[in-house]
């Protein structure tokens, strides 16, 4: 079932839309608002798989609102106003809508929604130089570097990110991600085989990068437990 929230400003479209979505088995309207504001409590509250954001809102705009989410839902945007799609887009935006809104648009919406596969969120990773907006399966592994968290992206190179690893564990969806320690968040899905070298002196290595991580003892037993419970069956 894939879980929707509606935000327009408009009472009407929002009407309108759930209409068009009634017609689509697969989905449920979890809630749905009208201003920037109560968009971003019913989000957090509800964590949707897909949001149908208008542009233009009561107290601010669609890409006001997307700055404020972390992790971020896949992003629909349905506007009167054709002139933000170069914009929405830039923002990894799965789609952009005209209204009033044709049923097989939505249907070709929805199928793109379907095709990113079970992790429908993505997380903003900004440096001084550079933006990147990363599906959770592309992270690999996270290292904490005091203030800082070093992202280790899949064929990419890392990123020093001024958020603490505490912030990060948070966001990343569970039980893809476990914390093996003060200073690492590993994904486990990524997590090829562990390798010994001695009583402390281990090594994670991780698909999608070419140098095996560190581990030491204690790290090391968290990180074997963990995968444990994610390969159980529930």
């Amino acid at each position: 079932m894939l879980r929707a929230v509606i935000v327009d400003d408009e009472a009407l479209a929002i009407r309108a839309m759930r209409r068009l979505l009634a017609a689509h088995a697969e989905v449920s309207v979890v809630g749905a608002a009208e201003s920037l504001a109560a968009a971003l409590d019913m989000i957090r509250a509800t964590q949707p798989d897909v949001v149908f954001l208008d542009i233009e809102l009561g107290g601010g705009n669609g890409f006001d609102l997307l700055a404020q989410l972390e992790p971020r839902p896949r992003i629909i945007f349905v506007t009167a106003h054709a002139q933000h799609a170069v914009d929405a887009f830039a923002v990894a935006a799965v789609d952009y809508l005209l209204k009033p809104v044709r049923p097989e648009r939505l249907a070709e919406s929805l199928a793109r929604v379907a095709a990113a596969g079970p992790w429908r969120r993505t997380i903003t990773l900004r440096t001084p130089s550079r933006t990147v907006v990363a599906e959770p399966a592309e992270l690999a592994a996270l290292c904490a570097e005091g203030d800082f968290t070093r992202i280790h992206l899949a064929g990419q190179p890392s990123l020093l990110i001024l958020r603490t690893l505490t912030q990060f564990e948070e966001a990343l969806p569970r039980p893809h991600f476990a914390r093996i320690g003060r200073s690492m968040i590993l994904n486990l899905e990524r997590v090829r085989h562990v390798t010994s070298r001695g009583r402390d002196q281990n090594q994670v290595v991780l698909d999608g990068l070419e140098t095996p991580l560190p581990l030491g003892r204690a790290a090391t037993l968290r990180l074997r437990a963990a995968l444990a419970r994610h390969s159980r069956p529930s």
